[in-house]
């Protein structure tokens, strides 16, 4: 059996008990307000998209810097960092821990990828495994290697405020073209236990002849309401999708000292629930209705049992992301 919460643990807690349940009923009373919040906002959002005119791309190619898996020569780690090429540009998705692990300096210089290749930078959420390690969280300031080179003020689109040093801070409000012919779905609200009220967007595009590729960082919103609101953004049929889902059913990456943190703090649970195989079956149901002919998992914030799940029920052509590789989308 395998336990969230190490036993070694547990008689720490017991003690702590007067202080951890006032705490914990706290946070529950906030996480309510917030998850009411989230649903008002991500109502008024789709009721008030608008159709995105998005240009036909040629050709959209993924290669992956940061992913849990990781070909033969690269670094895994449990964050993301993706760099989507076009034929109108090149767009960087997330910086995993940024400078405060290895992987994304080593994988990016053994890629040959440098800002300077680099047309602007999209970052799905404000957690650390995505924005730049945990000082760029404290700091709220989002975080790159100095491997990567300088960003020359490119942009860097936020769906929260934040900043992001040597680049130009923006903050998205709302669906909209960015760059590389990419689009926005803006952001979308997922009230989490410990992280509070989240703000996480993911990116959308048409290739030619295929249909509309959508890609997430954590997929927190649920990959459902995502593909929800780019339904509302564009009327074509869905091609791909990929990115994190986040289904931490047996366990999840980055464990720390006994404690499963993944299992625990960003699952849009209580803290006391746990998510299952039925909400997986649920999810898995729901993008088969979707119709996608290729999915590209994360195993970021996924343990292996989900994935395999999903690949063995998912009627799409499925396979999980590795950092190192290229893919053409």
């Amino acid at each position: 059996m395998s336990f969230r919460i190490s036993p070694l643990w547990w008689p720490l807690l017991g003690l702590s008990s007067p202080i951890i349940l006032p705490f914990l009923a706290f946070k529950n009373k906030r996480f309510k307000k917030n998850r009411d919040i989230a649903s008002d906002l991500n109502k008024s959002r789709l009721d008030n998209a608008d159709a995105i005119e998005l240009p036909e791309l040629d050709f959209l190619e993924l290669i992956v810097l940061v992913e849990e898996k990781a070909e033969t020569g690269y670094l895994g780690d449990a964050g993301v960092s993706y760099l989507f090429r076009t034929n109108l540009g090149t767009l960087l998705f997330d910086v995993g821990f940024g400078p405060e692990r290895p992987a994304l300096a080593h994988n990016a210089t053994k890629l040959g990828v440098h800002l300077d290749q680099v047309d602007a930078l999209v970052i799905s959420h404000l957690h650390p495994d995505h924005m730049g390690g945990m000082n760029a969280s404290r700091l709220n300031q989002v975080t790159l290697p100095d491997q990567m080179g300088s960003p020359n003020s490119i942009p860097c689109f936020l769906p929260a405020k934040s900043e992001a040093k040597g680049f130009e801070s923006r903050l998205i409000d709302k669906p909209q073209l960015l760059s590389a012919g990419m689009a926005t779905t803006g952001p979308l609200a997922r009230s989490l236990f410990f992280f509070g009220l989240t703000e996480e967007q993911a990116l959308f595009a048409r290739v030619k002849g295929k249909g509309i590729v959508v890609f997430t960082g954590c997929g927190h919103p649920t990959i459902e309401l995502i593909i929800k609101m780019v339904n509302c953004l564009s009327g074509e049929n869905i091609y791909a999708i990929g990115g994190g889902l986040h289904f931490p059913i047996t366990g999840g990456r980055g464990n720390r000292a006994g404690i499963q943190f993944q299992t625990i703090i960003g699952t849009g649970k209580p803290v006391w629930q746990k998510i299952t195989d039925n909400d997986l079956s649920h999810t898995i149901k729901s993008l088969n209705d979707m119709k996608p002919k290729r999915v590209l998992l994360s195993a970021h914030d996924s343990c292996d049992h989900a994935l395999e799940k999903m690949k063995q029920e998912l009627a799409a052509e499925t396979e999980v992301l590795k950092a190192g590789a290229i893919y053409r989308l």
